[in-house]
């Protein structure tokens, strides 16, 4: 049998965050975090989607910054900008986005590739200054006053405080994904070794079966050239039998030939049979020693097969010995392997 199993290649470029982090979990650690410390934070993919819901958003930001056409297209600049700085790095990165807030964005990466981002922030690390969120209020087309009110309701927290928060969701996420995918491989991995045994147990217990297979057709093959020795042995003494009858053919042949020397002429026709009896006598005996010969080499060939045979036959009972405790090992690494994949399948 032969094996044909095409191993299965991780498509990095096809993974999608979704696949690789459990979202409903994300999403609670998300809030409670945003929560205990103050911020807020939304995860998106590599194109820059939701794909879980905004933890803690400040009214600065939904109400405000967000409610017209050029503020909101700011933010996605701002975020889009914070997040090729972080995939360039590799590492979180703490900036202050285009409405004067602070803000971080936190890559997922998997095998230096990013496969989403944690954003978050809009927090300050100061008290704000009102001028400057009334300059921004007219650029972005909202009402100053409303504009400051909502900025002096945001946390303020220290540098250290939002690089903190900031690494602590990068490390959270990442280890999900790495876990992903340690996971993913080990259950690819189990699979593989998984066919790739059966399918070796299978040719083992199809070598098992022919080498039974020959191992009888050996024997019975022996049994036949122990037959045929038999009759070579029973085709000499038929032989033999007739080199006696050769023998005394030739000497009633020469019985003959005297007998007709005594009755001279009238024993001359006689004499010409006895010569014929000598000769078929002489002929006779030729064959035979021909004969015998060749009797004499198919039975020397036959013992040769005969040895040659049992020599055939005990290596295949030690290959079919070999063969059955290949199997038993091979049944033992297949628990093992089904054992491997269950661990690789939990979650």
């Amino acid at each position: 049998m032969k094996m044909t199993h095409e191993k299965e290649d991780i498509h990095l470029e096809n993974i999608d965050l979704r696949d690789i982090i459990d979202i409903d979990f994300l999403q609670k650690f998300q809030d409670d975090f945003a929560t205990a410390i103050g911020l807020a934070s939304v995860t998106v993919d590599e194109k820059g989607n939701p794909i879980t819901n905004p933890s803690r958003y400040t009214r600065f930001c939904m109400d405000f910054t967000h409610s017209t056409e050029t503020g909101d297209r700011r933010c996605a600049e701002s975020h889009k900008k914070g997040g090729e700085e972080a995939a360039k790095t590799g590492q979180p990165v703490v900036y202050e986005c285009h409405a004067g807030l602070i803000d971080f964005a936190a890559p997922i990466m998997l095998e230096g590739r990013l496969i989403g981002t944690i954003l978050g922030g809009q927090v300050l690390t100061a008290s704000p200054e009102e001028d400057k969120y009334r300059k921004i209020a007219g650029e972005i087309g909202v009402d100053s006053e409303g504009y400051v009110d909502a900025v002096k309701e945001v946390t303020t927290l220290s540098k250290e405080e939002i690089q903190a928060a900031a690494n602590v969701l990068y490390i959270v996420a990442n280890n999900m994904s790495k876990t992903w995918y340690h996971q993913y491989k080990l259950k690819t991995a189990a699979t593989i070794l998984n066919d790739s045994l059966t399918q070796i147990s299978a040719t083992m217990e199809e070598m098992a079966a022919s080498a039974v297979e020959v191992s009888s057709n050996q024997s019975q093959l022996n049994q036949e050239i122990g037959n045929v020795s038999k009759m070579s042995e029973q085709i000499s003494e038929v032989l033999d039998f007739i080199k006696e009858i050769a023998d005394e053919t030739r000497l009633l042949g020469l019985n003959a030939a005297i007998e007709a020397a005594r009755a001279g002429e009238a024993g001359l026709g006689f004499g010409v049979v006895a010569q014929e009896i000598r000769k078929l006598s002489s002929d006779s005996k030729q064959t035979v020693s021909k004969i015998k010969d060749f009797i004499d080499h198919i039975q020397e060939s036959v013992k040769n097969t005969v040895r040659m045979g049992n020599a055939t036959n005990i290596v295949t009972e030690q290959q079919a010995a070999a063969v059955e405790e290949v199997t038993a090992s091979i049944e033992e690494i297949t628990g093992l392997a089904e054992q491997l994949n269950d661990l690789a399948m939990e979650k």
